[in-house]
């Protein structure tokens, strides 16, 4: 009877990351800057790599899927959480709430399968170097690439069917800065028991496979470091994985403590901050990893400057 007499909601309210002020102006020209040095430094890295013979390597090429996905993700959220900061009112329609919530979820599955993938083409490069350029062919990356898509979309799909068949009769409002499951899922009225378990069940198997992928071409990677007679080949092998390794451990550590922690221990503030870090501050911080940390990037970023400096 009281799914009958529900009103349908139209639109949500986000109540944002404060209710102050002074505190939202604050935050707008903080994270209006993060999300510049974000964009301009993701597309930075996929010219770069588009423009440098040099980088035309497996490697490069899933890092500038991985540069693009972050610019995506990204971009779903911290526009209309800019806006939101400059307005009374944080308004999201129902429909708009859904569809940022359906490619942020995408694009960050695709991230998480893409930072596997990746370990995946590092193991192959230190454990079978002989084999790697048949191994990790233009069709074979393609195909790795195109896999990572798929399984992403699929994933965050599950997640949106559950969704929209929730019922959301008591209350409009998301203590959240942007329309994510576990918000949605705490403001419904409908018995999300089974929403919860598909959702776990799908999101398990994409994160698990992605972690088991991450630790077991880490483990035969390290293994055959520690075989190497030579100082200094472990430590160009190590160099190489470096990057890669900060980047896994920053992503899959904060997406580890935001969705599989007990739900006893659940808390929508320490959920708004872990979300800050993942939506905001992870997109912004792998470019700056593999191109702080990388001879090739820095070097072919050395080149365009020059060339720049010199045409100009």
């Amino acid at each position: 009877m009281a799914e009958e007499n529900c009103t349908v909601v139209t639109d949500f309210i986000l109540l944002g990351l404060s209710g102050r002020r002074d505190v939202q102006q604050g935050l707008f020209v903080l994270f209006l800057l993060v999300y510049g040095v974000t964009v301009i430094a993701n597309l930075g890295v996929i010219l770069l790599i588009r423009l440098d013979p040099r980088l035309h390597t497996p490697m490069y090429y899933f890092l500038s899927n991985l540069s693009f996905c972050d610019v995506c993700y990204s971009s779903t959220v911290s526009p209309k959480m800019l806006a939101d900061f400059l307005s009374e009112q944080k308004k999201i329609a129902y429909n708009l709430c859904v569809v940022q919530m359906f490619f942020f979820g995408a694009f960050a599955d695709v991230d998480c399968v893409m930072l596997s993938v990746m370990a995946y083409d590092r193991y192959v490069a230190i454990c079978n170097p002989l084999l790697y350029t048949v191994t990790m062919s233009r069709r074979v990356c393609i195909q790795l690439v195109a896999t990572a898509y798929t399984i992403g979309f699929m994933d965050v799909t599950i997640f949106t069917y559950c969704t929209i068949q929730l019922s959301f009769c008591s209350s409009n409002i998301i203590n959240h800065f942007f329309c994510d499951v576990p918000p949605l899922l705490a403001l419904s009225t409908s018995d999300t028991t089974t929403s919860e378990i598909a959702m776990t069940v799908s999101c398990s198997c994409v994160v698990g496979s992605s972690v088991i992928t991450v630790l077991l071409s880490y483990s035969y990677i390290i293994t055959t470091i520690l075989r190497m007679k030579s100082a200094a080949g472990r430590r160009k092998a190590f160099s190489t994985c470096a990057s890669h390794l900060t980047a896994v451990a920053i992503f899959y550590g904060t997406l580890l403590f935001m969705y599989f922690r007990p739900s006893s221990n659940y808390s929508m503030d320490t959920d708004k901050v872990a979300s800050v870090f993942y939506v905001v501050v992870i997109p912004m911080l792998n470019p700056l990893i593999y191109s702080l940390r990388n001879k090739d990037v820095k070097g072919a970023l050395k080149k365009a400057v020059d060339t720049r400096l010199c045409t100009g």
